[in-house]
């Protein structure tokens, strides 16, 4: 829960707030209505993704104190420290769940590497080769690449895919990360690899993106279809 981001956002929908918790003498006839509605919705759906555990009635109450100009219920050195107290603990959870993440991957790719058919590089990046090829010349990191890749979480949960989308990716070799940069460099044009990659070899400690957590392994299927030639 990101607390900076969610006062602005609650500040904009002051048009909405003084209304809440009386649903049933909201109106929504007019324009200003209507994108006072929209701008609820926004706030809302921003709240839920950060996990917000925000009394709705409690902002609508601060905002009718101001706007009628009744005294404050609360001290800003109250306020200041309810603040600081959910954002430590939000950091806790936060840190609780990179913690598991981080182990879930540790034990996945310990059990992985003793698998048959599965190698393991001195980085630490896991192959397994499901389509070989005898000949071919592997890309340099400064080349051009065009592959065909299905991304998932160690849980199989599908983050990214260029199956899925049917249409290829182009990029170079070095402008992905460690792990596909290893692995490409070691493939030949036509050869399907499914990659176990570490989370150091991949985001590590950051998240990229909601879809995958920090401290996350991924597992990609990679099919290098070409190497470009300009």
């Amino acid at each position: 829960m990101k607390l900076v981001k969610i006062v602005p956002a609650i500040a904009l929908g002051t048009l909405l707030l003084t209304g809440c918790g009386q649903e049933e003498k909201v109106k929504l006839e007019t324009n200003a209505q209507k994108m006072s509605y929209g701008i609820g919705l926004n706030i809302g759906r921003q709240m839920q993704r950060e996990g917000a555990e925000l009394d709705a009635d409690a902002i609508a109450a601060g905002i009718r104190d101001v706007m009628a100009g009744a005294e404050e219920r609360l001290s800003m050195e109250e306020i200041q420290s309810a603040f600081m107290a959910m954002q430590e603990e939000a950091e806790r959870k936060q840190k609780a769940l990179d913690d598991e993440a981080a182990q879930a991957s540790k034990d996945f790719l310990a059990e992985n590497g003793k698998r048959e058919g599965v190698k393991t590089t001195e980085s630490g990046l896991q192959y397994e080769v499901m389509t070989a090829v005898e000949e071919g010349e592997s890309p340099a990191a400064t080349d051009r690449v065009r592959v065909h890749y299905h991304g998932t979480l160690i849980s199989g949960e599908v983050f990214d895919s260029s199956v899925e989308r049917g249409e290829p990716a182009e990029f170079p070799v070095n402008g992905v990360i460690r792990g596909w940069i290893e692995a490409l460099q070691l493939m030949k044009p036509g050869e399907k690899w499914k990659l176990f990659i570490p989370a150091e070899l991949a985001y590590g400690a950051r998240s990229p993106s909601p879809a995958i957590p920090a401290n996350s392994a991924l597992v990609f299927e990679v099919e290098l279809l070409e190497i470009v030639k300009d």
